[in-house]
């Protein structure tokens, strides 16, 4: 699939020639990364920090915040890939510092070895430094150590030539099963259908960056149908996860989707639908992903009121769970009548923060299933209420869940000392 690549310098997004050419400016990455970010990981580059003449750690640390990105430029030691995933990094992309003491280190299936090469050479340090190695050789010592390789071709990369599918299937071959995503010269869509069915991911940037490649147009090359009318199915989940519904996507429904960040779809009836241009019942569209056999995508939307013509969330009935739980407080919130438990709760913080207390210590003091079960639940209510009167979404505490599930180094976690205010 692709993979698209942001590399930084000065604080833009830039686009070099073999690593040395300036040939685009392409500005602000936030916009850049908000659009591409809906179509999977984004590989954001530091050249500065790769060539040894700045940093763009600290635009960095923003972006990793606000999307799934692996991290690469600079990273020649243990401690510095480590700070990049407790920061939020999906992965990390070691050049030079990819050999067997920094490696062993680092989990190895959020490491990708990048394995730049010049004409058979693994070159380092930004591509201005020869090795004398070739990369079979340099696979052979980090094989076991990695979960994932980024292959570059450089006397390709940003010519817009093409990339010669024949030259990556020895790589694959030294890979032995590893993740492989090639770059350098990706230009094309049959390329990259070519890839993936060879089970090797592109990074694209320089054919993005130009118009060359609609970055939507790269995303739907692999994907196949076995429908008549070459419709993708497609299945709608909010941010839970939970389905809202099953719908179809073409082409062109696919590519305004992704470049307005909205739910737009194929309607088998009516053509290009934009879900809730007449009912208001719109979609912020988050990700979008395609199945194992490439026939089946999968929309993940932020949805606004009902998704089912009937009025209902779904197209199988009411939502129910922790999700529906914070809509419905969410609505108590705007609407509960005064005086209601419900409306104390969300009008006096004195009342929410006793409750709070007092059933967090009914948990804690829970033994049977049964009761462990009703007070967890009792402390979710009012953990939600607390949530949802701040103006905070129940998947806002998932992605900060998430968020601490990636960070290696970890707090000792002992309790504060009774009484303590901090």
């Amino acid at each position: 699939m692709l993979i698209p690549s942001i590399d930084l310098q000065g604080g833009q997004a830039v686009q070099l020639r073999q690593g040395k050419t300036l040939e685009l400016e392409a500005g602000d990455p936030r916009p850049l990364l908000e659009k591409f970010s809906r179509l999977g990981e984004v590989a954001v580059i530091d050249l500065d920090a790769a060539m040894g003449v700045g940093s763009n750690a600290d635009l960095i640390r923003e972006l990793v915040t606000l999307a799934d990105c692996r991290v690469g430029g600079g990273i020649r030691d243990a401690a510095t890939a480590i700070a990049w995933l407790d920061a939020g990094a999906a992965k990390v992309i070691l050049g030079t510092a990819a050999v067997p003491d920094v490696l062993s280190q680092l989990p190895k299936e959020r490491v990708i070895a990048a394995l730049d090469t010049w004409h058979g050479e693994v070159v380092v340090k930004g591509w201005t430094e020869g090795t004398g190695q070739s990369l079979g050789e340099r696979l052979a010592e980090i094989r076991d150590l990695v979960g994932g390789l980024l292959v570059t071709f450089v006397e390709d990369e940003g010519g817009l030539q093409g990339l010669d599918p024949t030259r990556v299937s020895p790589v694959l071959e030294a890979a032995g099963g590893l993740d492989l995503t090639v770059a350098g010269g990706v230009s094309t869509l049959a390329e990259i259908a070519v890839l993936d069915r060879l089970g090797v991911d592109a990074q694209v940037g320089m054919a993005i960056y130009t118009g060359r490649m609609d970055a939507a147009d790269a995303f739907a090359a692999p994907l196949v149908s076995d429908r008549p009318d070459g419709l993708w199915p497609t299945v709608v989940v909010d941010e839970t996860g939970q389905c809202l519904g099953l719908t179809y996507s073409n082409a062109e429904s696919l590519r305004l989707a992704v470049d307005e960040g909205r739910g737009i779809y194929w309607s088998r009836k009516r053509g290009l639908w934009r879900k809730g241009e007449t009912s208001g019942q719109t979609q912020d569209l988050l990700k979008v992903e395609t199945d194992c056999d490439r026939d089946t995508l999968r929309f993940t939307v932020r949805q606004s009121g009902s998704f089912c013509h009937t009025g209902t969330r779904t197209c199988w009935g009411a939502d129910r769970g922790l999700a529906e739980l914070t809509r419905r407080l969410d609505d108590r919130r705007r609407h509960a009548p005064v005086g209601s438990y419900t409306a104390r709760l969300f009008a006096d913080p004195d009342l929410l923060r006793a409750k709070l207390v007092e059933e967090a210590g009914e948990l804690a003091a829970a033994v049977t299933p049964d009761d462990v079960t009703h007070e967890t639940a009792d402390v979710l209510y009012f953990a939600l209420t607390a949530m949802v009167k701040a103006g905070v979404s129940l998947s806002a505490v998932e992605q900060e869940l998430d968020r601490r599930a990636r960070r290696l180094t970890r707090r000792p976690g002992n309790a504060k000392p009774e009484g303590s205010a901090s």
